[in-house]
């Protein structure tokens, strides 16, 4: 008779915390986000997007489409879809869009000032998709002594016909030129916004393709001088007027500062679904607020002036 009353408690344990897992299981159903809130995001179709996207190039733009990549993956709504960022320059980066290597070139110039004369038909093939405009600093290191160098000044260092600071008005120091190569859209972009022209690689000047290494390199060096993305500078470099105008925010915008491009994320045709939902990403107002602006960059829905690929400025 115990044994039986035993058995029947028993029994009657088992089914309630049966029921009670139920019900739990079903409250945690109810407070998951709901199906409007963390639906995937889908193509015209009606398919759930997912797939890779490799976008390459530019090491000005890498930082902010890093970051937005990160925050992108992160989306419940785009956990189907994975975004590898690397580097190389923007001639790389257009190079591999053009050739189908990348889904994405990352690139600070126009394709149009890449792939002239015999290759003009390869910049038709890509669509300029600008979410960013960068301004370029020429920096030297602290110590130096100068503030503000005008075009000329710039012209004469980068070319070699200066070699001390204190012929700028600086300290009695050697300047050590740090350039980057010939595939750089920031060096392409310093050299037809600041200096007017090609610069040459001088002997003895140092060649970096990374503008992470071009900032160490400048704040490590004496007497070193180089030019940055404002994304990237901070007090290891001192960032110098250029004709006596600081690359500010409002110079930037309003054209009175010169140095400046857009950031371009090229596509080779219409960007395909996955990559479309990517690019729709990072110029939403969530991101274009608050990254883009928070790393430097500027969104080009802000800008009072608007440049085409010849260089020319208009007002918007």
């Amino acid at each position: 008779m115990k044994k039986s009353l035993v058995l029947v408690l028993t029994l009657i344990v088992a089914l309630t915390l049966a029921a009670c897992g139920k019900n739990n299981n079903e409250g945690a159903a109810s407070g998951s986000p709901s199906a409007s809130d963390s639906a995937p995001a889908s193509s015209a179709s009606g398919e759930a997007l997912s797939g890779t996207i490799l976008a390459a190039g530019s090491t000005a733009l890498q930082p902010l489409v890093e970051q937005v990549s990160t925050k992108f993956m992160a989306d419940s709504k785009y956990s189907g879809i994975s975004v590898t960022v690397q580097g190389g320059g923007s001639g790389g980066g257009l190079t591999q869009v053009q050739g189908g290597q990348a889904d994405i070139g990352n690139s600070d110039i126009f394709a149009e000032e890449k792939f002239k004369d015999a290759d003009a038909d390869k910049a038709k093939e890509l669509v300029d998709h600008q979410v960013a405009v960068v301004a370029i600093a020429p920096v030297a290191n602290p110590n130096v002594g100068v503030d503000n160098l005008t075009k000329q000044q710039l012209v004469d260092i980068f070319s070699g016909k200066v070699t001390n600071w204190k012929d700028v008005g600086g300290a009695d120091q050697k300047i050590v030129i740090v350039n980057r190569p010939s595939s750089s859209g920031t060096r392409k972009t310093f050299e037809n916004l600041a200096l007017g022209g090609p610069s040459q690689d001088l002997p003895g000047s140092i060649q970096e393709d990374s503008s992470g290494t071009v900032k160490k390199l400048v704040g490590e060096t004496p007497g070193a001088i180089g030019y940055l993305a404002l994304s990237y500078l901070d007090n290891t470099v001192k960032a110098l007027k250029y004709e006596g105008v600081d690359a500010s925010v409002e110079n930037i915008t309003t054209g009175k500062y010169p140095v400046w491009a857009y950031e371009h994320m090229y596509t080779k045709g219409e960007p395909t679904p996955v990559v479309k939902a990517f690019l729709d990403y990072l110029m939403s107002d969530e991101i274009q607020k608050s990254d883009v602006t928070d790393m430097g960059y500027i969104p080009v829905g802000d800008m009072k002036v608007a440049r085409d690929v010849n260089g020319t400025v208009s007002n918007k």
